[in-house]
This record gives structure tokens, sequence and C-alpha cells, in this order.
């Protein structure tokens, strides 16, 4: 019973290392201090890289108008991204530190937990600084840069999100057991997969569908359940992080969140 009740704690990625995934899912630890805004050093690129950006940011943005919120769209253009280059870290740093007062840092695969949420608490945001491979172009399990910077880090820019996510990490840092695991979906539901209501209709916010060939067409289609913005509701909805989801939440507005977010937690004694 005991070990049942222990594998419920556990994060979705670490349930799914158990059954021997992809060990890039698997989260590692830091052991040593990773390189911070000015310290980061742009990589000597292959051109093939630039073009697999190139591929991908130009396929994406295709479906991107009428489906991202304005917020993502008014970020990516902040933060000046554009196909013609992969970006560079150090430079989106100093974008994130001139608006929202955060940073970037260089990290080497997807980190631990632990390791994550500190850096978010010290308005850190860790990035990759690597591009999937040209087989992987239509799907990897693996974080990217291209997952990183397309997907998460426009909505950074936003004063309410960025506030929000700062206290993720100092509430993820609080927690334990079943409120971790707790954390850990509302996360999935939110930043990864969060959708908005707009006056225009439903729009994607989640850096998980934003960055996702399949995810970005499915997330507004008929094959998808859209629920109210409800923080006791979302930390218990099952997930599986390797299929099209079938089930998503709305928030009204990034205050929305920010404020839903900061009174789920206190109510929780996590923050």
């Amino acid at each position: 019973m005991k070990e049942k009740k222990e594998n419920q704690n556990l994060s979705a990625y670490e349930r799914a290392a158990e059954q021997e995934i992809d060990p890039r899912c698997i989260p590692q630890r830091l052991t040593e201090t990773v390189p911070e805004h000015d310290e980061i050093v742009y990589p000597d690129y292959p051109q093939s890289d630039h073009e697999s950006w190139k591929y991908l940011y130009d396929r994406q943005m295709k479906f991107l108008p009428g489906r991202a919120c304005e917020e993502y769209l008014e970020g990516a253009d902040k933060l000046n991204l554009s196909p013609d280059r992969i970006p560079h870290l150090k430079e989106l740093s100093h974008i994130f530190n001139s608006i929202t007062d955060w940073k970037i840092a260089r990290v080497p695969g997807l980190i631990h937990e632990q390791n994550f949420f500190e850096m978010l608490r010290r308005k850190v945001f860790p990035s990759t600084d690597y591009i999937r491979g040209k087989e992987e172009l239509d799907y990897t399990p693996a974080p990217d840069l291209f997952h990183d910077i397309f997907g998460h880090m426009p909505l950074l820019t936003n004063i309410n999100f960025a506030s929000f996510y700062q206290m993720f990490g100092e509430a993820a840092l609080n927690a334990e057991g079943e409120n971790r695991t707790k954390l850990e979906t509302f996360h999935w539901f939110t930043v990864e997969f969060g959708l908005i209501k707009n006056p225009e209709g439903m729009r994607i916010y989640g850096a998980g569908i934003l960055s996702s060939l399949g995810e970005v067409q499915n997330a507004l289609s008929d094959n998808v359940k859209v629920l109210d913005f409800d923080p006791e509701k979302i930390v218990v909805q099952e997930y599986d992080v390797w299929h099209l989801q079938p089930i998503l939440f709305a928030i009204e507005s990034f205050k929305q969140l920010e404020q839903g977010f900061k009174d789920w937690t206190k109510k929780n004694g996590i923050l």
C-alpha cells in the first residue's frame, strides 16, 4: 500500500522513466553552476541546425494566426524571433531583463525539478541551446531549444504570466508529497497546455501546444473537451504526456491565472 502511494506522488515524467522511456526525458540533477545571462556563449551551430529552426519556425507560425493568443504573438515580436537564425539566449535574456526582470540560463537538457524550481524562484528561465535532429522534426519527446524558445519564452514578456511563474517556482520549493504532484499537474494544464478565452474566441497560450505540430491543430478542435479554469479541478485531472490531449482548461485572463494560483497555494499552505 505504501509503495502504491509513493508511486502516486511521482511526477508523470518519473513514472514514464520507470517504464524505460527515452533517457533524454529523465531529469538530470545539476552538479555545477550553469551559465546565465551574459555568461551564455552562442554555439557554433552547423547550417543544418539553422535550417531546422527555420523549418520548424515557418511551419508552426502558419498555424498560429487565429489560434495563438495575442499576448504570445506580441511576446514573439518583442523577442525579435525570426526564421533567419537560431536566437542567441544571451540576447533574449537581455530583452526579458528589461521587460519583466527575468533572465535566462543555459542548461544541458531536462533538469531535476528542484533545480528548475530554484531558477524560477530567482526569475531565471532554464533553456537548452541545441535543436532536435532532422529525424525528429515532426515530434521529439525530449526538450530542445525550439520548445524552450518558441514555446515558452514569448509569454515571459507578459507581466502577469511572469509573476505567476515566479510564484510557481517558490510554491513548488515548499511543496511536499501530494502537493508536489498537484503542482506538476497544474503546470501541465497551464504553462504547457493552457487555453485562454479571448473576445475573438478560444486561443492557445500553452508552450506544449504552440511548439507541437499535432497539438496546435488538435487543441481547438472538437476532439478536445475544454473546462473552465479551476485550480481544485486542475490539480486532480489525469493526463498522459505521450498522447494528444483530450481535456484542457481555459483561463479568462493572465490576471486570473496569477490570482487563482496565488489563492490556491495560500489555501494549501505552500506559498
